[in-house]
């Protein structure tokens, strides 16, 4: 159930991701944190779905966020998925989440109800592939029957009540140092997919469970993802759990049941692939790169004439400050009033700057079409066709 204690690379891993993750919170504003954690949850969302196997391009994700939703049924229905994810990620990071610990079966059953209870009925069906059996999902409700995961016999229905209170009682924070605490988030996440409680969406339960279990424990946060890390190793992670499904290799292999060796493999796997995508939005959000990428942006679009001179100023001043009041424009820009009000209308026109009101203070927005310049590599490159 938990990481070998022999040996310091888990420890050692867990230790550079505590730091370090403590280290990006403190890399930006934070309310220009709480936008970039508006867009690392659609990235989460989008490397989320596509482990699933549904390709929700970033444009349509945007779109559904704003009510905008296909005619067409199947990229709708992927469009309601994709917001119902955000939402749960959003209820998660916004502390409005159940105080339960997240490892536990009463979060599960949460996760699982808030995500399902948003979906269309068409993603509600799964279909069982040996007796081709349709079975209606229930949100929230542990599955009644058997099931079988490729190789993998989950615990019988009638066992899982007994499952998920053991897990419960070894990963409760109370019986396990901090570090211990971290490491147990990996091991954590195989052992809740290889219960498997639900007939479908346990791979999403795991994932927003890890993320809850992160952000409990004071690393992570809204501005990184392992789900991305995992879309981009997915060859990997779903090898690596699949072998940390096998059963016990002799005396030397752990006591219990299943392969110790494997399980501290899984672990060793997903914290690198934390502390990964840790590092990568620290390099991207590093204030002095990521204005000099929004420089070199602002520069083409003026060019262009897409925007007008005397907008990067106010753009710098919203990432270092986090907002500012309208009436700074002129002094920023150097422009009399109403020439700084009309480079003001034309960010906001174009979603650079967002406010909830008129006569509200300016925050930095973060619009799709500058995201391949800002955050280069933060989704597919092939993803950005949606641009066109």
């Amino acid at each position: 159930m938990l990481p070998s204690d022999a040996g310091r690379v888990l420890e050692d891993i867990a230790f550079d991701l505590i730091s370090s993750s403590n280290a990006l919170a403190g890399q930006i504003h934070p309310i220009v944190t709480e936008s970039v954690g508006n867009l690392v949850r659609s990235m989460n969302c989008y490397y989320s779905n596509l482990m699933e196997g549904h390709d929700t391009h970033p444009r349509d994700i945007d779109r559904a966020l704003h009510k905008d939703y296909s005619t067409e049924p199947r990229k709708r229905a992927l469009q309601l998925e994709a917001v119902a994810h955000i939402e749960v990620q959003k209820a998660i990071d916004d502390s409005l989440d159940p105080k339960d610990f997240p490892a536990s079966s009463a979060y599960a059953i949460w996760l699982h109800r808030e995500f399902c209870r948003r979906l269309p009925d068409e993603l509600l069906w799964v279909e069982d592939p040996e007796t081709k059996r349709r079975i209606r999902l229930t949100p929230g409700a542990l599955r009644d029957g058997e099931v079988v995961v490729g190789l993998h016999l989950p615990p019988p229905a009638a066992a899982l009540p007994g499952f998920l209170k053991r897990f419960e009682q070894v990963y409760s924070p109370q019986s396990l140092s901090k570090v211990r605490q971290v490491t147990a988030v990996a091991a954590a996440h195989h052992r809740f997919l290889w219960i498997h409680p639900f007939y479908d969406g346990n791979g999403r339960v795991a994932r927003l469970m890890s993320h809850a279990l992160l952000r409990r424990l004071g690393v992570g946060n809204s501005l990184w993802s392992v789900a991305r890390g995992l879309a981009r190793n997915v060859g990997d992670y779903k090898s690596l759990l699949m072998a940390a499904d096998a059963s016990r290799r002799g005396d030397l292999d752990g006591r219990g049941n299943l392969s110790q060796a494997a399980l501290d493999s899984f672990c060793e796997f997903l914290l690198r692939v934390s502390n990964d995508q840790v590092s990568y939005m620290s390099t991207i959000l590093q204030p002095s790169e990521l204005l000099r990428r929004m420089e070199i942006y602002v520069e083409d679009e003026t060019r262009a004439g897409r925007l007008p001179k005397g907008s990067f100023p106010l753009l710098r001043e919203a990432l270092l400050a986090g907002e500012f009041e309208r009436g700074l424009a002129p002094s920023l820009t150097g422009y009399k009033e109403r020439m700084a009000r009309t480079v003001v209308s034309k960010l906001l026109d174009a979603g650079l700057l967002v406010s909830p009101s008129h006569v509200a203070r300016l925050r930095l927005g973060f619009p799709l079409p500058v995201v391949e310049r800002w955050f280069p590599a933060l989704y597919p490159s092939a993803s950005y066709r949606f641009y066109a």
